[in-house]
């Protein structure tokens, strides 16, 4: 299926019989263009139960070519305890470049 845009992005995966084994929960577009970077919140089918597992995130970086999205590089967080720890860790660089940068103005 052609994605031509990057709203049609989805992380939604179905099998040949058209169960669905990833299932989109959310989807936030961190930047379009020829390259596009989305971040998914995504379950996984526990198929012995039929339920959808703890969710999990996906950043995935996209490029365009030929009209269509392909994704050329992904990464996983596998829990919510590693996505708390990414949180955390760039929400303490941000805050550290933003103290840093004001500090260097004020030697100015």
């Amino acid at each position: 299926m052609p994605n031509s845009s990057v709203e049609e992005l989805t992380i939604n995966f179905q099998d040949e019989n058209g169960l669905l084994l990833v299932k989109e929960a959310d989807k936030e577009i961190l930047t379009k263009g020829t390259w596009a970077t989305v971040m998914f919140k995504y379950q996984d089918l526990d198929k012995v139960s039929g339920q959808y597992k703890t969710p999990k995130y996906a950043i995935r970086r996209y490029q365009k070519q030929n009209g269509e999205y392909r994704v050329k590089s992904k990464f996983t967080v596998s829990s919510p305890i590693q996505a708390k720890k990414i949180c955390e860790i760039l929400t303490r660089w941000v805050e550290n470049e933003a103290s840093d940068a004001s500090g260097a103005e004020a030697e100015d």
